[in-house]
């Protein structure tokens, strides 16, 4: 989980009346992106195992980690790289006491005291938001913007956690800079990729900025 340039850019697929999630993945791996999470909420349990195959099988072909949200179950069997978790999923403990050492953990935190329950229970990284109000994600959480970003960062710092961070949450390509600033290890982005005209080329610009 050190590797930065791992951590850089992770997208996370989103369904469009454009692009199917197997769409919204193969966009952003042609545009550089090397971390894909299949996120899936609304769907059953066989639509997610059949989409993460073929979306796996891309990553792979790529030489791109692949995450699948929540379903911790379908991530061993598959042996995908990893879950993220939000909030109201399995707790990261009982993630971590079924999946063991070798798979990527993640967690959604929007506090520090989250940030550092997640650390306790044995998380690789943080996904840390929303940024700014989205429309992708339903029962947001408060909206961080860069102060709350800086806030989390510092008290990580103080309480000696070291963890990857990474911003997400109605994130565009002009907010980058501003937010890579904050000292957060990379963002993740689905709609603004998405809603672009040429989303690989979005990706690309992003992957080059």
């Amino acid at each position: 989980m050190e590797d930065k340039a791992m951590i850089e850019l992770q997208f996370i697929t989103h369904y469009t009346e454009r692009y199917t999630y197997f769409d919204s993945a193969r966009m952003a791996l042609e545009g550089g992106c090397r971390w894909i999470q299949l996120r899936m909420k609304d769907a059953s349990p066989e639509e997610v195992e059949r989409e993460a195959l073929r979306v796996q099988a891309l990553c792979r072909q790529y030489g791109a980690t692949f995450i699948i949200d929540d379903h911790v179950e379908l991530v061993k069997k598959l042996h995908a790289d990893g879950v993220h978790l939000g909030k109201k999923d399995m707790p990261i403990a009982e993630a971590r006491r079924i999946l063991g050492a070798d798979f990527i953990i993640g967690g959604t935190a929007n506090t520090f005291e989250d940030v550092q329950m997640h650390h306790a229970a044995g998380a690789d990284y943080i996904g840390c938001g929303p940024f700014r109000f989205t429309t992708t994600k339903k029962n947001l959480s408060p909206v961080l913007g860069l102060e709350g970003y800086r806030n989390i960062l510092s008290r990580m710092k103080e309480a000696g956690i070291n963890l990857p961070v990474v911003a997400i949450g109605g994130i565009t390509f002009e907010d980058i800079p501003a937010i890579m600033q904050t000292g957060v290890s990379g963002i993740a982005l689905s709609g603004s990729i998405l809603r672009a005209d040429d989303p690989v080329e979005e990706t690309r610009k992003i992957m080059n900025s």
